[in-house]
């Protein structure tokens, strides 16, 4: 009988012996335990995947509103496994102390500070020298008394002028909490929320209404948040990707401009990836596939594949205006039906070699069905429009060039020999 467990929650013997008993009643029943690994990006070891931390250099704001921001965090619908690594259920006992009356009896609070430690700390108060060793000799009340805060009662303080006042009459006690242990991030003080996801939910919303509630509780000035692990593993990977898809769309410019040698058509080829973009989202949401790191991979595979049937069009319409003398619009006419078999063609063989992808199974079959979804839905969507919208997109540039020409370019002078 296979049986998954987490190793925090209940020790590997306990549940053997707990589950035995159960099937001792089925012939050739066995109890046979499966380690899953949970492979987790840096982080603090938590009961959850994810993890959310609080820091700041003031302890108190730090204790006052992690508690605050870990009850409303449960209150989000999408996470689940909400847990906190601040302890703050520890109990302590206050003293405090009367100063004029204490001032009376001439105690100071250095000398009451001294009385406690004697009676709950330890403190050595002599030594013991034999021929090979010394031992030190340390002070310390009974544990029966030290354990007790009743003890406080029959404390008494021995008053400068020789008299032994009792604690209970200068000072008073009051029972509190206060943290077990003090986590730190760094050199600061900090507080780890950790949080897994419900079913079906992406990374990127629960990161988002995580965000939203610090914003709505109003931490102070003091308080920084963080993701940490993989929730921050995430942001880090896609805190570059809109600079990494504007170098590439960059890039591919430079490249068009010089092998075209001009301003114009590498935007009349760059003007088919929008369609493409459209169509892989439209497939991711079809399909019920979220938007992760493997899909917006696709997508940046896409300004390589999709700009072909643009650069195919193109290049044989400035051929043949440069070498036949055909208009703009003549001359992409005859590109779009000379060049429609090889577009069609080259789509074809892109959007069958992404289908094993996108429709494969077994092992790692998840990590690729992104990929394939968005080469598929781009390929279909680009190629059902960039038939239509690239010859009206380049006549509209040409007569846009030939403006700026105009424009800028002197008028010749009328020579006199020439009248």
């Amino acid at each position: 009988m296979p049986a998954s467990f987490d190793q925090r929650d209940v020790g590997a013997d306990a549940l053997i012996a707990h589950l035995r008993p159960k099937l001792a009643h089925i012939p050739g029943a066995a109890v046979y335990l499966q380690s899953v690994q949970d492979v987790r990006v840096g982080g603090r070891a938590s009961a959850a995947q994810y993890q959310f931390t609080l820091s700041s250099d003031n302890l108190r704001d730090l204790m006052t509103y992690s508690p605050r921001m870990f009850k409303r965090l449960r209150t989000i619908p999408i996470l689940a496994d909400v847990n906190s690594d601040q302890q703050d259920r520890g109990l302590q006992a206050n003293i405090e102390y009367d100063r004029a009356t204490a001032a009376r009896f001439g105690i100071s609070a250095q000398l009451m500070d001294a009385t406690l430690y004697d009676a709950f700390g330890q403190r050595q108060v002599s030594s013991m020298y034999t021929p090979l060793n010394q031992y030190h000799v340390v002070m310390e009340a009974s544990p029966e008394y030290w354990q007790n805060p009743q003890t406080l009662r029959d404390v008494y303080v021995h008053a400068p002028d020789g008299s032994q006042v009792p604690l209970a009459a200068i000072a008073h006690y009051a029972p509190d909490t206060a943290p077990l242990s003090v986590n730190h991030q760094g050199l600061f003080p900090a507080v780890t929320i950790s949080f897994n996801l419900k079913p079906g939910i992406a990374l990127g919303d629960a990161v988002n209404a995580i965000t939203k509630a610090a914003k709505q509780e109003g931490l102070p000035s003091t308080i920084q948040t963080m993701f940490a692990g993989t929730a921050e593993a995430y942001q880090q990977s896609l805190a570059n990707e809109p600079v990494l898809i504007a170098a590439a769309l960059v890039t591919v410019y430079l490249v068009l401009g010089i092998l075209y040698e001009s301003y114009i058509h590498p935007i009349t080829i760059l003007s088919t990836l929008p369609s493409a973009s459209v169509g892989a989202l439209l497939a991711l949401f079809l399909t019920r596939t979220d938007l992760n790191v493997i899909a917006i991979i696709g997508i940046i595979l896409l300004i390589g594949i999709v700009k072909k049937n643009a650069i195919m069009m193109i290049d044989f319409a400035l051929a043949a205006e440069r070498n036949e003398g055909k208009s703009s619009r003549d001359a992409i006419f005859e590109a779009c039906v000379l060049r429609f078999r090889p577009i069609l063609m080259t789509t074809m063989a892109a959007l069958m070699g992404a289908l094993p992808l996108a429709f494969g199974t077994g092992t790692g079959s998840e990590l690729r069905r992104p990929l394939g979804i968005t080469i598929i839905g781009g390929l279909i969507v680009s190629q059902a429009l960039t038939l239509y919208t690239t010859p009206v997109v380049y006549l509209y540039f040409d007569r846009l060039q030939q403006w700026w020409t105009r424009l800028w370019s002197p008028a010749r002078p009328i020579e006199p020999e020439a009248v």
